[in-house]
């Protein structure tokens, strides 16, 4: 299936390429063919993440994230997989006063945030540079609205991060081959 046409059907189901995006850009990481050997396969792993070229942090979809779970690597560590999950749901202040505390040597941590005029705390469980998944389920419990929720498209030790309500995420399965398109922690 050409590129073009697994990007036509994301985009359907809520998952278009970013404003600015190209398929150019795309194909600056891998060859086409790479995409077009198994539709839907590698095109959902990259919308997750950024353009691999200068400027950085150029999204190739705003409701996809590639998370690699293996990213704690000291303070600041929870606010960047917090402030990427608001990206994500289209409420970049979602969570306002963001903070966290990370020392890996002493093997302790908290997230602190505000939501909806709540300030909330959260311990971590620290286990070397493993994200607490158990804290990453919280934030997304507070960021769900609108009938969408995370979905997850597991790869080893990472996950692509999807936002959508859950009968996308079920057509989604369906077309990476029923390869698991499922609801956080899935």
């Amino acid at each position: 299936m050409r590129l073009e046409d697994q990007l036509d059907t994301l985009a359907d189901l809520g998952l278009p390429l970013a404003a600015g995006r190209t398929v150019e850009e795309l194909l600056h990481s891998r060859p086409r063919e790479a995409y077009e050997a198994e539709p839907f396969d590698l095109v959902l792993f990259a919308l997750g993440c950024a353009v691999e070229e200068e400027p950085w942090e150029r999204w190739f979809c705003d409701r996809a994230w590639h998370f690699d779970t293996e990213c704690v690597r000291g303070p600041g560590s929870y606010v960047a997989v917090a402030r990427r999950l608001c990206r994500i749901t289209g409420r970049p202040d979602a969570l306002s006063d963001l903070r966290d505390h990370v020392d890996l040597g002493a093997e302790e941590g908290w997230i602190a945030y505000t939501a909806d005029g709540r300030r909330v705390s959260w311990p971590i469980d620290i286990r070397d540079d493993w994200a607490d998944l158990m804290v990453v389920g919280y934030l997304m419990d507070e960021l769900e609205h609108g009938g969408r929720r995370f979905h997850v498209r597991h790869n080893g030790q990472a996950m692509t991060v999807f936002f959508l309500d859950d009968d996308a995420a079920g057509r989604l399965d369906a077309l990476a081959g029923g390869r698991t398109v499922a609801p956080f922690p899935g």
